[in-house]
């Protein structure tokens, strides 16, 4: 990839990672849109190194924006007793087991297998209206994130390994399943987040390896690219979060509104040309 596809596929990864839109769904559908013809070779050796760097990109401006929260969670495992910082921090980690589990044994067979660009279309389209009809059917919940159980962490989590096949939103599916669970909007957004970020950092961990093997001279390249990735995802979760706290109801609609638009556009452009 040159540095102009580089900055653009940076800053679409960087906000849809953490916009409920799939940016697993981007990642397939933006060099068809804009008419890349990228290398095969690239595409089978050096882009999941590549991606690899865009993710940690995210994972850095999530620690840092919910930095107050990680240094309260951690500090809870040493004090004594009971508090709300050690609740979130066990809540994290259930739900985090269902996506760290189904991710490791399913990913590359579902990626694998829902990869082109009209499933990706296909399952964005149906993400709308797992957002539209959820958020919908959820009413107003009223609890804060420290007053989940830990089943309804552990559903959550469930729900966020939907983002395995490219069209689902790992953010959008964790949100909806914690609308459901009775969580406030901006609750359920920050609870999702906190999710997000132990995959992330966990994921691009396991592919750190593969980075000195695969880049190959890109590595500059993809330095641009997390960094740009990352202030981009800090501008993203900036933006969402104060969006989730002054909509406390249909604050889904507009992502499923562009879910279904991009979804249509692609499909058509597919089948009409």
């Amino acid at each position: 990839m040159d540095f102009i596809q580089t900055v653009i596929f940076a800053i679409i990864q960087g906000i849809t990672e953490l916009f409920p839109v799939s940016s697993v769904a981007h990642g397939v559908l933006t060099p068809y849109v804009f008419h890349w013809n990228l290398d095969p070779e690239f595409l089978k050796e050096h882009f999941l190194p590549y991606v690899v760097m865009l993710h940690l990109g995210t994972a850095v401006a999530l620690l840092l924006f919910f930095s107050r929260d990680w240094v309260n969670m951690l500090r809870s495992l040493f004090s004594g007793g009971q508090s709300k910082s050690r609740k979130i921090l066990l809540l994290v980690i259930a739900g985090t087991i269902p996506a760290a589990v189904i991710g490791v044994v399913f990913e590359k067979t579902l990626r694998h297998l829902f990869s082109s660009v009209t499933s990706a279309a296909i399952f964005l389209i149906i993400n709308g209206l797992l957002l539209f009809l959820g958020e919908k059917a959820s009413g107003r919940g009223t609890k804060e994130v420290e007053e989940l159980g830990y089943g309804q962490a552990f559903i959550i989590g469930l729900f966020q390994s939907l983002a395995l096949v490219p069209g689902f939103s790992r953010s959008g599916s964790s949100m909806t399943a914690g609308f459901w669970m009775g969580l406030k909007h901006e609750a359920s957004a920050r609870f999702s987040m906190l999710l997000a970020t132990p995959i992330i950092v966990g994921a691009s961990i396991l592919e750190i390896p593969k980075l000195k093997s695969g880049m190959n001279g890109l590595l500059g390249m993809s330095i641009v690219g997390g960094v740009l990735s990352g202030i981009f995802a800090l501008l993203a979760v900036w933006l969402l979060m104060r969006w989730f706290k002054t909509h406390e109801i249909k604050a889904m609609r507009p992502f499923a509104y562009y879910c279904w638009i991009v979804g249509a556009v692609v499909l058509l452009s597919v089948y009409a040309f």
